[in-house]
């Protein structure tokens, strides 16, 4: 009775040994040890969160060191006769005058208002989202002195 008390007590404290050792190499954060210190959020979490946002930051700085400029309309004049050439993905919003869409043989521009694509020599409608798919030319021509929204890249003849 007192060898298997004795071995009963021995095997308890090896499985104690075990349990402590397995408690004290775990790796804090990891699978066995999942509650994170204040310090593990400071020195590891923390720069890695700063270093994602600055490079994020950094993609949207445009050339003269502005955030989110490309992200915005500006405002464009053109004179009778002048054309608006496109880049892709240039959005546009006719707000004063009238002007024609420039098409290529590959389509014409997307009025996302309306719903349809607006082909070679159709007037540009007023107050409606236009988008031009391919920097292949497209764009518009102003047939009365025009005040136009523009965001993205374009090119005034």
């Amino acid at each position: 009775m007192k060898k298997n008390n004795k071995r009963f007590k021995i095997a308890l404290a090896l499985v104690v040994l075990s349990l402590m050792f397995t408690v004290v190499l775990a790796e804090p954060g990891g699978e066995d040890d999942p509650l994170i210190t204040k310090s593990y959020i400071d020195d590891v979490l923390m720069p890695k969160i700063e270093k994602y946002v600055e490079s994020a930051i950094a993609g949207l700085k445009t050339g003269n060191g502005t955030v989110g400029a490309a992200a915005t309309f500006e405002v464009v004049e053109a004179s009778a006769g002048q054309e608006i050439i496109c880049s892709a993905g240039t959005e546009l919003i006719l707000r004063m005058g009238k002007a024609t869409i420039i098409a290529t043989e590959k389509g014409g521009i997307a009025d996302t208002t309306a719903g349809f694509d607006l082909a070679d020599g159709s007037d540009m409608p007023s107050n409606h989202l236009l988008i031009v798919p391919l920097a292949d030319g497209r764009g518009i021509k102003a047939n009365s002195d025009v005040i136009v929204m523009i965001k993205g890249g374009f090119t005034k003849k």
